[in-house]
């Protein structure tokens, strides 16, 4: 089922979701820890799981000569394959993330060729990020630049069209395309209008539905919505949110991720004494994300874990 027709249902049936995001296990680990945290949720039913996508990582070792070796290595590998075993354990829709960085066209359309045949048919797409280490976004020498690039490619192989166009009579794919949005603007964005034009350009090239990047604050999300409309994107938005749960967290959040906190939030994360109370704080937060947002009308509300799912269950217990 597409995102897209699950949106609809909602909507239809006046029935908010949970979908909640992944990570692939670590290099050597199993599937169990990934089990673990989605068995809790199936009284729930998730409408999707997310399943990011890691790109290579820099790991430098000293040499004899006291020199460091640059070596990458991929950390988290098998977004496919964890992808095709939720699938097939739960039977709920699945959407591995696709990205541009680290990957050639023709690696690309392998990944789709493989996720059609296991029956993905939802994608992200998404450029991904820098290289660690290195401040700009390094395009691959026979890859795509642009989220709107990658989009552009997954929508022909929808229309039967290949890279080589070596096929003039196939199987077309059918893959529902979502992009990320981000209701306080892409980081590397001079401005909103400039980054709303950017998703624009996303949703012209064929993208289906938005994900938002992560927010606490609902009036910036409903501003988002708003200013896609007026800028002539109609298709669904889902809002992204995440649970509070360190301390720590109220610096590295907005230095990863870019995102403000509100003022609320930071006075009551910076009452709480030990991280224990930090995720009870946050969990509230985002219940009453969540309330607000269905009141709207938001028929689906998307979780960002890091494949902790204890806090979603309460959350879950609470607005589902």
């Amino acid at each position: 089922m597409h995102i897209t027709d699950i949106v609809r249902e909602a909507t239809d049936k006046k029935t908010p979701r949970l979908a909640v995001e992944l990570l692939p296990p670590l290099k050597g680990e199993g599937t169990q820890r990934i089990f673990d945290a989605l068995d809790p949720l199936r009284e729930f039913s998730p409408a999707y799981i997310n399943v990011t996508y890691h790109r290579e990582d820099v790991k430098y070792t000293e040499r004899e000569n006291g020199l460091l070796e640059r070596h990458t290595v991929r950390r988290r590998p098998g977004t496919v394959g964890i992808s095709a075993a939720i699938m097939k354990r739960y039977g709920w829709e699945v959407v591995p993330h696709m990205i541009c960085g680290g990957q050639s066209r023709y690696d690309i359309e392998d990944a789709l060729i493989d996720l059609d045949f296991l029956g993905v048919h939802n994608v992200l797409a998404i450029r991904g990020d820098n290289l660690r280490g290195e401040n700009a976004f390094r395009v691959h020498p026979d890859g795509h630049a642009h989220a709107s690039d990658l989009v552009r490619q997954i929508d022909r192989m929808n229309r039967g069209v290949f890279i080589d166009g070596e096929v003039d009579e196939c199987h077309h794919s059918h893959f529902c395309i979502g992009v990320a949005g981000y209701p306080e603007k892409h980081a590397e964005a001079p401005n909103r209008q400039e980054d709303l034009r950017r998703l624009k350009e996303k949703v012209d090239a064929g993208a289906d539905y938005i994900l938002t990047q992560m927010s606490f604050d609902n009036s910036k999300i409903f501003a988002f919505i708003d200013d896609c409309r007026a800028a002539g994107i109609t298709i669904p938005i889902i809002p992204g949110l995440k649970p509070f749960a360190t301390k720590s967290q109220l610096t590295m959040l907005p230095q990863i991720f870019h995102v403000d906190l509100p003022a609320e939030l930071v006075r009551e994360v910076e009452r709480c004494e030990t991280n224990a109370q930090v995720r009870e704080a946050g969990i509230e937060w985002a219940i009453a994300q969540g309330r607000e947002l269905i009141a709207a009308g938001i028929p689906i509300l998307h979780f960002y874990t890091m494949s902790k799912t204890d806090g979603i269950v309460k959350i879950a217990k609470a607005l589902f």
